[in-house]
């Protein structure tokens, strides 16, 4: 049966149609969005991509591992997209299995995730804006432009915070499963919630991973702006750039084509991802986006425009601490120097997963969008799409 065997999303080996006539009509609408799905490509790179479809067809075929799983399991994502452009230009984006399981609907290239932790390269784009327009200095005193925010004993700077050194402890697995229903009004109320703890480690000493440390820096860009957060964002970030897909995952507004959220449960089935918000955290992990506004996001920050040359030198330079020692991460990016450059941000949120890839020395750029967050991709399902790209990244 063709939902058993290959776009009805569960861990292998469990009982996949539960309830026959539901599975037959998604098998369908599947099956109509993969046919339709090839219309989105740029012709002359039709051999690439037919060649990428079919790195995610075996993918749907094999299943991806469950995270933090010791006994190797294996399942299939409920709905994915995925997009590709290079030398600036999309040539590729696909939705895959289903939005919503419950009334049959299809991902598409325009589904919008929860993109997670890849909310931290806008944050940082947003921030390096400022920079370059003089608004905001990297390296003074976040009192500066946050004086509400206590003094810690050591300076803690904006390209600190940015680069992971501030000391700003991150969320703890209770706050992220239990506290995030509370709603917050503004990034102010937002930095109540870890503004007077200690910090994890002198600023500078120690990369120490932090989605509130991107809170404290939205504080700052707010200052510096303006504008509160969001609307700066929107306004200087995402209408630039054409990326009229990307918003706050806010719960009470109606968003267009937004995906549903799906954890797997210890037999192996799939159910509806618990209530989460996410006002708590909107520059580290909070915002909606479509794998083609990603991938015209990052083909932004390949080449200089919308950022000066010198200031897309500061955001992926890897950052060091205090005795030199290099932390592989810049400014909201993960770094990667060795026989090609490679930027990269993976993200994980209730319900959703996602990964955003900049290769700079082929001007190519991928973006990968999940609706679970149990099952996680890798570099090598990432290296298998984009494979055909790097290789050859010509008609």
């Amino acid at each position: 049966m063709f939902c058993k065997r290959f776009l009805i999303p569960l861990v292998l080996g469990a009982s996949l149609c539960a309830h026959p006539s539901l599975a037959t009509d998604c098998a369908q609408a599947v099956s109509q969005q993969a046919e339709l799905g090839t219309t989105v490509a740029a012709k002359q790179f039709s051999r690439q991509i037919q060649m990428a479809r079919q790195a995610v067809l075996r993918l749907y075929e094999q299943g991806l591992p469950l995270a933090g799983s010791s006994s190797h399991q294996i399942g299939r994502p409920p709905g994915l997209s995925v997009a590709v452009a290079v030398n600036g230009q999309l040539v590729w984006t696909e939705g895959f299995g289903f939005a919503d399981l419950e009334q049959c609907v299809s991902a598409t290239a325009k589904t919008k995730f929860r993109i997670g932790s890849v909310s931290k390269p806008l944050t940082a784009a947003a921030a390096a804006l400022l920079y370059q327009e003089g608004k905001l200095s990297l390296d003074a005193p976040i009192q500066r432009y946050v004086p509400v925010f206590p003094d810690k004993g050591h300076v803690i700077t904006t390209r600190q915070l940015l680069g992971h050194l501030a000391g700003i402890r991150h969320y703890s697995a209770a706050e992220a499963n239990k506290e995030n229903q509370d709603v917050y009004h503004s990034v102010a109320e937002s930095l109540k919630r870890f503004q007077d703890d200690p910090l994890v480690a002198d600023p500078g000493t120690k990369w120490s991973y932090s989605s509130y440390g991107y809170v404290l820096a939205s504080a700052a860009i707010e200052k510096a702006s303006g504008q509160d957060f969001l609307s700066f964002m929107h306004d200087k970030l995402f209408l630039p750039l054409g990326m009229q897909e990307t918003v706050p995952d806010e719960n009470g507004t109606i968003v267009r084509n937004r995906a549903r959220w799906y954890d797997l449960t210890s037999d192996g089935k799939y159910q509806n991802s618990p209530y989460a918000d996410l006002s708590y955290k909107w520059a580290g992990g909070g915002f909606l986006s479509t794998a083609e506004d990603l991938v015209r996001f990052g083909s932004a920050l390949l080449s200089p425009g919308f950022l000066k040359e010198s200031t897309l030198k500061e955001i992926f330079a890897p950052q060091q601490t205090n005795d030199g020692k290099g932390t592989q991460y810049g400014l909201g990016w993960f770094i990667h120097v060795g026989a090609e450059r490679i930027y990269e941000h993976d993200g994980g949120s209730t319900g959703s997963s996602s990964w955003l890839i900049l290769y700079p020395d082929h001007h190519v750029v991928i973006s990968w969008l999940m609706n679970n967050d149990d099952l996680r991709s890798n570099d090598q399902t990432l290296r298998e799409i984009a494979a055909p790209f790097l290789t050859d990244s010509g008609p």
